[in-house]
């Protein structure tokens, strides 16, 4: 039997909650600063800045001070006055008003590709399920606004410092080799800054 393929990463996708709750498209407005040099994609995961604002984690192994997922943002261009919704944040947007939709519940499952490098879709099996991984966090499309991180098959393992927990493989996409290129995950307990008790610590 033929199954759907996975064609590249597309970020972290919402599916629903611990315990079957529907997602039902639920999102926070946090503030960007004015001029923020990193582009925002949607579905990239986020994180809390010192001053309240939004960034983009940038780094594969850890996600400290994470928020949730990226889907989308709102702002005022400052020269035509027009009110803009995008998907994705743009580099550098000078704009009073910027605010981006998190999906920022801890407890949301995301469904997300599995990579073997930046661009490559790689495979897990259901002896990686449990495990904690880390993100890929590539630079996703200006053409889309898409996000292009994924989760790094390499890093599957018990390291609990790893951002996310592999809660289970998605059928409809394993591979000829019965290797899952999709599976859930979910935000390990201490990463997600509402499941923390540390303060964010990283300024914009």
């Amino acid at each position: 039997m033929a199954y759907p393929t996975v064609a590249g990463p597309y970020g972290f996708q919402p599916i629903n909650l611990i315990g079957g709750q529907v997602f039902a498209g639920a999102t926070r407005q946090i503030p960007i600063a004015s001029g923020s040099g990193t582009s925002i994609y949607y579905g990239d995961v986020v994180r809390l800045n010192t001053d309240g604002t939004l960034s983009r984690v940038s780094t594969t192994d850890s996600a400290t001070d994470a928020v949730g997922i990226f889907l989308g943002c709102a702002f005022t261009n400052p020269t035509t006055k027009q009110f803009l919704q995008q998907q994705y944040y743009p580099a550098s947007t000078v704009a009073s008003d910027i605010v981006a939709y998190v999906c920022d519940d801890p407890d949301t499952y995301f469904k997300v590709a599995v990579l073997s490098d930046s661009t490559t879709i790689g495979g897990l099996t259901q002896t990686d399920v449990g495990n904690n991984v880390s993100i890929l966090a590539t630079a996703g499309s200006t053409t889309t606004g898409d996000s292009k991180e994924g989760i790094l098959n390499s890093t599957s393992t018990s390291t609990t410092t790893l951002p996310f927990r592999i809660i289970a493989g998605v059928p409809e996409t394993v591979n000829a080799s019965g290797s899952f290129t999709e599976v859930i995950v979910k935000f390990n307990f201490g990463v997600h800054t509402y499941y923390s008790a540390t303060p964010v610590a990283t300024a914009a």
